[in-house]
């Protein structure tokens, strides 16, 4: 059955595989980018069923505006990819407050702008799909990737909560958590890295190294993401979150077996701040 998608920032990368594979697949498409022109190809190639709009995910009227165009064209909103996003690596002392603030903006205020636009329309007809690009970086933290993955791990809370809110009323909602891709990400990332303070080389200084010789080596094929994103938007129960990449897969279940292994070691201390319990035992050496 043909479904209506909006995806944010289809200009590149996987927004743009994730509108060519919904376009192949016979679906009605409204592709945003900052840069429309990007998609002149597309519109070209299909004409009938791709629209295209403008949109700055961090502008809340534009958003609204998105939706619209959308309901406009095609008379209701099947699928909300939220894509729009962005990684900047530099220290966190090291970052200002505006790159900070824009990274928060664009990654996590992005996904909840579009999101809003679009779960009205959605629940009032109780049927819809809402998938938000994750990343394994909101289950895991990074030195140099404090402003993104923190945004990450609020997509994540945000989509578990709107998966339980949402869900009785026919609109499910997914947070992907792909690891490395080979589009445009990692370069971008590792673009404008500060001079770091001598204190940071042994932390962060490795990640920036490391991403100069990363892209175009990453593990996930964006073409194969599109494919799982495609099928998730048809499937009757899909996950609330699903991780994409075997790098994904190994850096998500360490970073669990870690946590695992602390909440056991400090569980006495956990347990003992309940009211009435008995003395604090003695923390842990270590």
């Amino acid at each position: 059955m043909s479904q209506v998608w909006l995806i944010s920032g289809s200009g590149a990368g996987l927004g743009r595989d994730i509108a060519q594979a919904a376009l192949a697949a016979g679906h009605r498409v409204v592709a945003t980018a900052r840069r429309v022109e990007v998609l002149d190809d597309l519109v070209a190639r299909y004409p009938d069923t791709l629209r295209v709009t403008p949109l700055d995910v961090t502008d809340e009227a534009a958003c609204i505006k998105a939706v619209r165009v959308a309901l406009e064209a095609f008379g209701q909103l099947d699928v909300l990819v939220n894509n729009a996003g962005y990684g900047q690596l530099a220290p966190f002392e090291q970052m200002s407050s505006a790159d900070y603030r824009a990274q928060i903006e664009t990654n996590l205020f992005g996904v909840v702008n579009l999101t809003r636009a679009a779960v009205g329309p959605m629940r009032e007809r109780r049927s819809g799909r809402v998938i938000n690009v994750s990343s394994v970086g909101g289950r895991i933290g990074m030195p140099g990737m404090s402003a993104y993955q923190a945004a990450k791990w609020a997509v994540g809370g945000l989509s578990e909560v709107l998966a339980t809110e949402l869900g009785a009323l026919g609109v499910h909602v997914t947070a992907i958590e792909p690891g490395g891709m080979r589009t445009d990400w990692v370069r971008r990332a590792g673009a404008d890295v500060p001079t770091l303070l001598a204190d940071y080389e042994s932390s962060v200084g490795p990640l920036r190294d490391m991403l100069s010789s990363y892209a175009g080596n990453e593990a996930g094929d964006p073409v194969r993401v599109a494919e799982v994103v495609l099928r998730l938007a048809a499937h009757p129960r899909p996950p609330v979150r699903l991780l994409l990449g075997s790098d994904a897969v190994a850096y998500a279940g360490a970073a669990e077996q870690a946590r695992r292994e602390t909440d056991q070691r400090w569980v006495e201390i956990s347990r003992a701040t309940d009211v009435g319990a008995a003395a604090l035992p003695a923390f842990p050496a270590y």
